[in-house]
C-alpha cells in the first residue's frame, strides 16, 4: 500500500483465502526453517514471508488485433456475428466464443471489461498509445507499462532483468520501451525463445579473467561518467549484471517437459508461455509474452479458427498453473491487443481495426476474480455502458499491483509527471 492511502480497517473476502497449497507450502517452509509442525503458522517471519512475496506482471500482447467477436464478446446470430457460436462459461450466464472452450472452464478466475474504447485505429499510433496508457503530451515519451512496472517497483531480489521481453522473431536490448526513465528500464527480449547471444564465456576466457575484464569495464565507465551524464554507463553497467545473473540461470532456457508442451501447445505461443511463466517463477517483476499474426483484415474467420485454439490453449494452461502454484496471489495476469476488430466484414472476409468498441481479460494479485463488466450493443459496434479507455485500466493494473495511481509520480529531471493519465481513474469494479 503506498504511504498516501488510508489503510482500510476492515478485512476484505480475499484475506480469508487460505488454501491447502498455501497450508502446506507454510508448513514446508517452517519445516525447513526448524519450527516444527504446522504450528510454525503462527510464527511472525513465516507470516512475513507470505505477505511480502514480490508482485509481478505476465503481460500477454496479442499483436495486430485479436477480433473480440470471435474472442470475448461474441454476437452470434447478427448481421456481422460470423460464424462461430457462442458457449456457456464457468460463470451462470456469462458465454464466450465456441473457439475459446479451456478458456470457458476458467472464467470464474478471470476478470473482463467488454466496454473498452480508445481512439487510434492504426498500429503505428495505437500500439505505443496503449503501451503507455496514453498520458498527456507532456513534452517527453513515456515508458512503456513493463518499463514503468520496472521503475516504480524495482528490479526485486532474483538478480534479473526486471523486464523480459519473450517474443517471436529476434531478441536483442529494447531500450526504447523506457522512454525519458532511462535505457536501463528498457526491456531484454527473448526472440525465438533462445537465451540472449554469447550467454557463455567463451572457452579462451576463465572465470578470473572474466572478473578482471569486468571490473576494468567498471572502471572506465565510472571515469567516462565523472564528466558525462551517467545515463548510459548506468544503463550499460545494468545490462552486463543482468547479463551475468542470466548466464547463472543459464536453466531457464533448457528444453520444457514434453508434458507442459502439450498442455500449452508445441506453437510459438505455447512454448513462448511457457518460458514466460518459467521467468515468472524465476523472480522476474515484468514479462511480456508476444503473439503476432492475428491482423486479418483478410479472411477473418479462418485466420481465428487457426489462431484462438492456440490462445485459448495456452492461456488457460498459465493461468491454471500460476492458480495452482498460489502465484495468482502475486502475479498479475493481462491479455489485450491494442484495439479490437470491426463488427463490419470487409470485401475480403476479414474484419479491420476497431478501437471503438473491445474487450481486455485480467486475472490475479488485486484483481476481482469473476467480474464481467462493460457491454456492446446487439451488433457489437459501440459500448452501451460506461466506457473505458487505456488510462482507466493502467491506473486499474498500478492500483491491483499496491501502486496509488492517483498520488504516485514520476520525477523527470526535478519535473514530476503523473504515473497514469489523470483524467482517468482507477475501474473500482475489477480491483478486488
Amino acid at each position: 500500500m503506498s504511504s498516501n492511502q488510508t489503510p482500510n480497517p476492515l478485512c476484505t473476502p480475499v484475506e480469508h483465502k487460505f488454501s491447502r497449497r498455501h497450508l502446506l507450502g507454510a508448513g514446508a517452509a517452517a519445516s525447513a526453517m526448524g519450527i516444527g509442525g504446522l504450528g510454525g503458522l503462527v510464527q511472525p517471519l513465516i507470516a512475513d514471508q507470505m505477505h511480502q512475496k514480490e508482485k509481478q506482471v505476465l503481460f500477454i500482447w496479442i499483436d495486430g488485433g485479436m477480433s473480440q467477436l470471435e474472442s470475448w464478446d461474441p454476437k452470434p446470430n447478427t448481421q456481422f456475428g460470423g460464424p462461430f457460436r457462442s458457449i456457456p462459461t464457468s460463470i451462470p450466464g456469462i458465454q464466450i466464443s465456441e473457439l475459446m472452450p479451456k478458456t470457458s472452464q476458467i472464467m470464474h478466475k478471470l476478470a473482463l471489461d467488454r466496454g473498452v474504447s480508445t481512439f487510434d485505429n492504426s498500429h503505428s499510433a495505437g500500439v505505443p498509445r496503449i503501451n503507455r496508457g496514453d498520458p498527456k503530451d507532456r513534452g517527453v515519451i513515456y515508458p512503456y507499462f513493463g518499463s514503468a512496472v520496472a521503475n516504480l517497483m524495482g528490479p526485486g531480489d532474483s538478480g534479473l532483468p526486471p523486464y523480459v521481453w519473450v517474443k517471436p522473431g529476434s531478441g536483442g536490448f529494447k531500450y526504447q520501451d523506457a522512454g525519458f526513465l532511462g535505457p536501463r528500464y528498457g526491456a531484454l527480449a527473448i526472440g525465438e525463445g533462445e537465451p540472449p547471444p554469447n550467454i557463455l564465456l567463451p572457452e579462451t576466457v576463465n572465470s578470473k579473467q572474466n572478473d578482471d575484464r569486468n571490473a576494468l569495464r567498471k572502471f572506465a565507465n565510472q571515469q567516462y561518467s565523472k564528466t558525462r551524464p551517467a545515463t548510459f554507463s548506468e544503463a550499460q553497467n545494468f545490462v552486463f549484471d543482468t547479463a551475468e545473473a542470466l548466464m547463472n540461470r543459464r536453466s531457464l532456457f533448457d528444453d520444457p517437459d514434453p508434458k507442459d508442451v502439450e498442455r500449452y501447445g508445441d506453437t510459438p505461443l505455447g512454448r513462448d508461455m511457457l518460458i514466460g511463466r518459467k521467468m515468472i517463477e524465476a523472480g522476474v517483476r515484468f514479462v511480456k509474452v508476444n503473439s503476432y499474426g492475428w491482423d486479418t483484415h483478410g479472411d477473418n474467420f479462418n485466420g481465428h479458427a487457426s489462431l484462438m485454439p492456440r490462445f485459448d490453449q495456452a492461456f488457460s494452461a498459465v493461468v491454471d498453473d500460476l492458480d495452482e502454484r498460489g502465484m495468482l496471489d502475486h502475479v498479475l495476469v493481462i491479455a489485450m491487443s491494442e484495439f479490437g476488430r470491426t463488427p463490419r466484414i470487409n470485401g475480403h472476409i476479414g474484419r479491420d481495426h476497431w478501437p471503438e468498441a473491445w474487450s481486455i481479460a485480467m486475472t490475479g494479485t488485486g484483481i476481482k476474480q469473476g467480474a464481467v463488466i462493460g457491454e456492446t450493443n446487439a451488433e457489437g459496434t459501440w459500448v452501451t455502458s460506461e466506457a473505458h479507455d487505456i488510462g482507466h485500466f493502467f491506473h486499474t493494473w498500478f492500483n491491483a499491483l499496491g501502486i496509488d495511481s492517483e498520488h504516485t509520480e514520476y520525477i523527470n529531471d526535478g519535473q514530476p509527471l503523473p504515473i497514469a493519465n489523470d483524467d482517468c481513474s482507477p475501474i473500482r469494479e475489477l480491483l478486488a
